[in-house]
């Protein structure tokens, strides 16, 4: 089948704001499995990015499809393979973490939400606060706890912008332990980071977006880290496109 089977392809994937391009025709194919760290300036349009992949943000032109499901044409089935954890924490303030948890399990059809609900409490450290409402928690214990929302549906496919901001050195090691088990499971994993040696230790693929484009793309094996961090410092220094 080729190129035909990647488990994650973007094509021609283009978002403008008041004219203003924020992505300029993004190609992407990953297969099953794979863990991109993609880098880049502020403005580079990486947030966009990941914003559009979670169906938060209509691409202005271009597709994105998860195994055969487009994001577009069957949203639901897309959304039910998604797990995100980005700046927004996608909480209700109003429940406790244990209700939260139980919405979104129920919300993804989760055979049984309760015992799910308990068990990620549990494996982000917050058992002993799963009736205390959200209003209540630190920024620290509000992103465990999205932690746990983003793995409710087990998802395929993880997309995560920034994910260890506002997070103690106890939590960002949970997230990291998190993320290497899911890639022990064949889970695809795009995480938009700014930190370099997180996101270079944990990836299969390393990208730079700059301006809208993906201008850099190579397998983690294949990369020599010094001349990846001189490409990186170049386009945060904002030299023009080759």
């Amino acid at each position: 089948m080729g190129s035909s089977a990647a488990f994650l392809r973007i094509k021609g994937l283009r978002k403008s704001y008041d004219g203003v391009d924020a992505l300029r025709g993004i190609d992407l194919d990953l297969e099953m499995g794979d863990f991109l760290s993609l880098f880049g300036p502020n403005g580079a349009g990486k947030t966009t990015l990941i914003r559009i992949m979670a169906t938060l943000l209509k691409p202005g032109a271009g597709t994105v499809r998860v195994m055969d499901f487009d994001m577009e044409e069957h949203p639901e089935e897309f959304r039910a393979r998604l797990g995100v954890i980005s700046h927004q924490s996608f909480l209700y303030n109003d429940l406790s973490a244990r209700e939260n948890l139980e919405f979104y399990a129920a919300l993804y059809r989760v055979a049984d939400p309760a015992a799910r609900a308990e068990e990620l409490l549990g494996l982000v450290g917050l058992s002993d606060r799963a009736d205390s409402k959200v209003s209540g928690f630190s920024r620290g214990m509000q992103q465990r706890l999205s932690i746990a929302r983003a793995l409710i549906n087990d998802p395929v496919l993880l997309l995560l912008d920034e994910p260890y901001t506002g997070l103690d050195q106890s939590a960002s090691m949970l997230l990291s332990g998190h993320l290497r088990r899911l890639h022990d499971r064949k889970r695809t994993i795009v995480m938009v980071t700014h930190d370099l040696k997180r996101g270079l230790e944990a990836a299969t693929k390393v990208g730079i977006l700059s301006r809208g484009r993906l201008v850099y793309l190579k397998d983690r094996a294949e990369l020599d880290p010094r001349e990846f961090e001189h490409a990186y410092l170049r386009y945060l220094k904002g030299v023009p496109d080759a």
